[in-house]
């Protein structure tokens, strides 16, 4: 509705220094994406509101996609200012990737938990399929610690993916806080000092009990608190820090949100895997529309559910 848009454009008005015809366009734009829940340029095209012909439309969306000079550090802070989460904040490292015929579509994350929900802030097209390098994470921390700082990160989360020896001296040096899953047979040193693969650490503990080891262990040269348990279908949780924490399990367990992020912005919401795009910069543009258009989507389910209380599925 035109009540929806003017609301919509004022608040991206206030938030963001662009100009008018930017402001209108990416309104626009939002609301088409929330109506028809797609990132498919056909499908929008018809949906933009305003007096052009929907092949006008569709040339429109594929311009901006095209050659739009997208600030990235201020949809990152519109996102931070928008949610008013109060520093110092929660961050969860992941990684997405899917195919577009026989092109590896693969985007490493950096998202912002709040409210057991992840907020894209930083991210990167990555030019090869698989695993992220420690160049690439590094370089992505490095561009949040411009942006914000590192009194601003209460705790960097990441899976079995996100480990390494440069990697882990990195967030050590930087005094960067963080809890990361381990591969069960990472060598660690026991409390004799024997290297050990890091599951024999945690045989005694009680399926699902976690237990948190004291003291600092030598790990690939570095020392490092680990804790864990064996979970119900016979799988380990270990995690790796590189400061002590009472309870670096209910820490991990936030890392969720950035799943649940994942999930809006594909087949539970926004279906980006509908993007024809394989273009590095142009998926990395859609991303940061996509970033404006699931953190209003939260505000405005948030204050729906201050006026009325929405009924929980099972």
């Amino acid at each position: 509705t035109m009540t929806d848009l003017r609301s919509l454009e004022q608040t991206l008005s206030d938030n963001l220094p662009w100009n008018k015809a930017r402001i209108k366009f990416v309104a626009r734009f939002l609301l088409a994406l929330f109506s028809q829940r797609t990132v498919n340029l056909a499908r929008l095209a018809p949906a933009f509101s305003g007096s052009a012909s929907e092949a006008a439309n569709y040339k429109r969306l594929q311009r901006f996609l095209h050659h739009f000079a997208l600030p990235y550090a201020q949809v990152a802070h519109f996102v931070v200012r928008m949610l008013g989460a109060p520093g110092p904040y929660l961050l969860a490292l992941d990684r997405t990737n899917w195919k577009i015929g026989a092109v590896d579509v693969n985007i490493l994350l950096l998202s912002l938990v709040w409210r057991d929900i992840g907020f894209p802030l930083i991210w990167f097209v990555l030019p090869h399929a698989g695993n992220s390098d420690t160049r690439e994470r590094i370089t992505l921390l490095t561009i949040f610690i411009d942006l914000f700082g590192v009194p601003d990160i209460q705790c960097l989360l990441g899976d079995r993916e996100f480990v390494g020896k440069a990697w882990f001296a990195f967030l050590k040096t930087k005094r960067i806080p963080f809890q990361m899953r381990l591969k069960k047979d990472t060598q660690v040193k026991n409390g004799r000092g024997q290297f050990v693969p890091a599951w024999r650490l945690f045989t005694t503990t009680r399926i699902n009990q976690v237990r948190v080891i004291a003291e600092a262990r030598r790990m690939w040269g570095l020392e490092l608190y680990l804790s864990g348990c064996q979970l119900k279908h016979g799988e380990w949780l270990l995690l790796v820090s590189a400061q002590y924490s009472d309870d670096p399990a209910t820490q991990y367990a936030q890392r969720w949100g950035i799943e649940t992020l994942f999930g809006a912005l594909k087949t539970r919401g926004f279906n980006l895997e509908d993007t024809r795009l394989t273009d590095e910069a142009r998926l990395s543009r859609l991303l940061a529309l996509l970033a404006l258009a699931f953190t209003w989507a939260f505000l405005v389910g948030h204050w729906q559910a201050t006026v009325k209380e929405l009924k929980l599925k099972k």
